[in-house]
């Protein structure tokens, strides 16, 4: 999989990938827009609709009631360092949901492949390469 990241204006940063456009900037107290989430932003948002789907899948293939489900994400940072120290995901589900489900549906979400690149996080390289202009 590629991705290609773009500077479209302003503090915009874009992902290209196969056609589909994942859109950043940042908020105007940051001299941004705010015509898109920031990239942290994004990457959080990842963690709960990765969760979400799964919950979504495990819910449909049993023909259960999707209308009043959701979940609701806390993030907990470290005051010293700002960074990330434990994220919470709440799956709140309507009585219609038999209590039996509960158990799986929580597991469903614990299959999500973005938490699962936590577990066993990928090595990340940057480099930077000359782009020879076209003739």
């Amino acid at each position: 999989m590629e991705m290609v990241i773009s500077f479209p204006g302003g503090l915009r940063v874009d992902a290209d990938f196969g056609g589909q456009i994942v859109r950043t900037d940042q908020p105007p107290q940051g001299g941004g827009d705010g015509s898109a989430p920031t990239p942290f932003v994004t990457f959080l948002a990842s963690i709960g609709t990765c969760a979400g789907i799964y919950v979504l899948g495990f819910l449909r293939q049993r023909s259960l009631p999707t209308e009043g489900v959701r979940l609701v994400q806390r993030m907990r940072s470290n005051p010293f360092t700002g960074l990330v120290e434990s994220i919470d995901l709440d799956i709140q589900l309507p009585e219609a949901i038999p209590e039996k489900y509960h158990a799986a549906i929580i597991r469903s979400a614990d299959l999500c492949a973005v938490k699962k690149h936590f577990e066993y996080p990928p090595a990340i390289k940057v480099s930077a390469s000359m782009v020879i202009p076209q003739i």
